[in-house]
């Protein structure tokens, strides 16, 4: 989907309000520029214009992912679609959305977030989520690379163009903390540069 970091805001906004805040959806573009800039519950943290908003939900509009609400009075109240038209459960809903909203997230991580819009019984009910949303004909999530001394895999959406999520693109350097952690830290980049020394002296 050629969708932009400023599409992809506004309809995790969207699907976070649907699921969070039932009786003030649909949201105007007032509301949804609130929704998009609000400080909490955000990564990266966005200042978006009216004028982005409006041109993230005509390009949303134009893929059938949102679309404008009716009777909803005389302000322009807007929806999004992305559940029917990628056929999303209440659970890979949620998931999708708080990737969406605060880029690459552990499953313990995805867990904690998603009480508002999906309660996850356990740990391995994210985990069957997430591998049933990567394994699609068209994957819909994927996991990154582990970093450096880090014990857990952080996941990621696969909506739109990687490069326009800043808050994806770099994983977080792992912090050092006891000494048996720098030390594993340490060997595993060993064992990273004597892989790719070997690879080399096998060419």
């Amino acid at each position: 989907m050629p969708l932009d970091h400023a599409s992809l805001r506004v309809l995790g906004a969207l699907m976070e309000k649907e699921m969070t805040t039932p009786d003030a959806y649909p949201l105007t573009v007032n509301s949804l520029i609130a929704a998009s800039n609000q400080r909490s519950s955000r990564d990266p943290v966005m200042d978006m214009t009216e004028d982005e908003v409006r041109t993230a939900l005509h390009v949303l509009q134009d893929l059938e992912l949102v679309a404008a609400a009716r009777d909803t009075g005389r302000a322009s109240r807007y929806e999004h679609r992305i559940r029917t038209v990628l056929n999303l459960r209440r659970d890979e809903t949620a998931v999708i959305c708080l990737l969406l909203l605060r880029g690459p997230q552990t499953p313990g991580e995805l867990r904690s977030r998603s009480d508002r819009m999906h309660q996850f019984d356990e740990l391995a009910s994210v985990q069957a989520t997430l591998d049933r949303l990567a394994a699609r004909e068209t994957p819909l999530t994927g996991a990154l690379p582990r970093a450096p001394g880090s014990r857990e895999v952080r996941w990621t959406h696969l909506l739109g163009d990687p490069s326009a999520h800043p808050a994806q693109s770099t994983p977080h350097e792992p912090e050092l903390g006891s000494l048996e952690d720098r030390v594993r830290i340490l060997e595993e980049r060993l064992a990273a540069l004597e892989a790719r020394l070997g690879a080399k002296a096998e060419d």
